[in-house]
């Protein structure tokens, strides 16, 4: 199965996130992210940019930070929010009502790919293979839906600092 849309939305009456994910096969998987879910989904995002080949071989941590920064604007730029999501007869594997995510769990393989498992407590969840390029779009959309949530989270990437005559210096 291969990913061929995510939409992620703040639902206000259940004061979570709904992420809506499509595939190929024409399945949809429906995912409850929570605040407390977020708050340890984006480290874990976070986690996965720093493994990847070029980044994690930097050898000081503001080169690490700046490298994915720059990498991330690359990517953003690149992708296309403008599309609709697209709602055309999608079947529901893992049911009508959305999983509620309580386990999150990362890996990088040995092929280089990329894991995220998005699990309940129980039962069965949703194995993302992210490349980069959906890795960053996953995160901008988790951003853009967060800060219209009011949840007071500011999810940010790591900032590279670099120190001149005694001040810090924000590199972007």
């Amino acid at each position: 199965m291969k990913l061929r849309q995510i939409k992620i939305e703040h639902a206000p009456v259940q004061d979570r996130l709904l992420m809506r994910i499509a595939t190929d096969g024409n399945q949809e998987i429906l995912l409850w992210l929570t605040r407390r879910c977020v708050k340890l989904l984006w480290p874990a995002l976070i986690g996965l940019a720093q493994k990847i080949p070029a980044i994690a071989t930097q050898a000081h941590p503001d080169a690490r930070s700046a490298l994915l920064g720059m990498r991330h604007e690359e990517a953003v730029r690149k992708s296309d929010f403008s599309k609709p999501y697209d709602e055309a007869s999608l079947e529901r594997p893992l049911g009508a009502e959305p999983m509620l995510v309580a386990r999150i769990q990362t890996r990088r393989e040995d092929s280089g790919q990329l894991l995220l498992a998005l699990l309940p407590l129980e039962g069965q969840g949703v194995n993302v293979a992210l490349d980069e390029a959906l890795l960053h779009s996953l995160s901008k959309l988790l951003q853009n839906v967060v800060k219209g949530a009011d949840w007071d989270l500011e999810l940010s990437l790591p900032v590279a600092m670099a120190t001149v005559a005694g001040a810090a210096v924000t590199l972007n």
